[in-house]
């Protein structure tokens, strides 16, 4: 008996059963990403519920993420005016500003924004539909629940986070012309040449593909986490919804971040 507890207690166990969950975690994971994809582009895909989504994670978003993107491209502005002007060029702002948004804050923030509206909302609304066996009644009812409420919220994510991405960016650029031209009296013709000399398509495409891959990481694992509430150790029930929404979020983000580091080794 002593043997076990001393056995139970080695450090070296302990990590290897996190290391063991983290695994299965990350390959459950995978297997539920890869099974809504396959969903999405199965021969009848589910047009209404993706329109509905598409609405949900998007439109509605549209608001929260233009005062984002606007107040994000003033202070840009306004720090950026402030740095440049110390080494005298002021006029580079315009680039500054836009190719900080461009590339990084616009996908990043975008993303991060949706999962904190729509993201916390998908997994709350898919964790209580299991435990209050809304999902048993589909397999009851031989709907196949991946198809019926997986992939239309994988599909509606990977249309809607690029759409918003631009939206954030054009919003943003507007935000630094207004912090860097009407308030602090850069020429707007030297504004506007400066992203057009600077800004290269390559840019934009890397920026699009960064919110493509957001998109396909925060519906993944906020659907995951709602879908297996009912499997959660730390609680049953509406405590385990919480707990799924919470982790949903948390890690939505962190992958959001992760994400973009390994994204930006690639494609600088």
């Amino acid at each position: 008996m002593i043997n076990t507890v001393a056995h139970a207690d080695n450090p070296f166990t302990l990590l290897g059963r996190a290391a063991i969950r983290a695994v299965s975690e990350l390959g459950g994971l995978a297997v539920f990403t890869a099974l809504g994809l396959g969903h999405i582009l199965a021969p009848s895909p589910q047009v209404r519920k993706i329109v509905q989504q598409v609405y949900f994670i998007g439109v509605k978003s549209i608001f929260v993420i233009a005062l984002i993107g606007l107040f994000t491209g003033m202070v840009l502005g306004l720090q950026g005016y402030y740095t440049l002007v110390k080494f005298g060029s002021e006029g580079l702002l315009g680039a500054a500003v836009a190719l900080s948004i461009i590339r990084e804050l616009g996908p990043v923030l975008t993303a991060i924004m949706i999962t904190g509206r729509a993201g916390s909302s998908m997994a709350a609304e898919i964790g209580i539909m299991r435990i209050s066996e809304q999902i048993d009644a589909l397999w009851t009812m031989d709907i196949e629940p991946m198809r019926y409420l997986i992939a239309p919220r994988m599909a509606a994510a990977l249309i809607s986070f690029p759409l918003l991405t631009a939206i954030f960016d054009v919003i943003g650029i507007v935000g630094g012309y207004l912090t860097g031209v009407i308030m602090l009296g850069i020429n707007p013709g030297v504004y506007f040449q400066r992203i057009d000399a600077t800004v290269e398509m390559a840019d934009v495409t890397g920026g699009f593909v960064k919110s493509l891959v957001f998109a396909l990481l925060v519906a993944a694992i906020c659907c995951y986490q709602g879908y297996f509430t009912h499997m959660r150790a730390g609680g049953f029930g509406a405590k385990g919804v919480s707990l799924a929404t919470t982790s949903a979020v948390v890690v939505s983000c962190v992958s959001i971040l992760a994400a973009d580091y390994v994204l930006t080794s690639f494609l600088l």
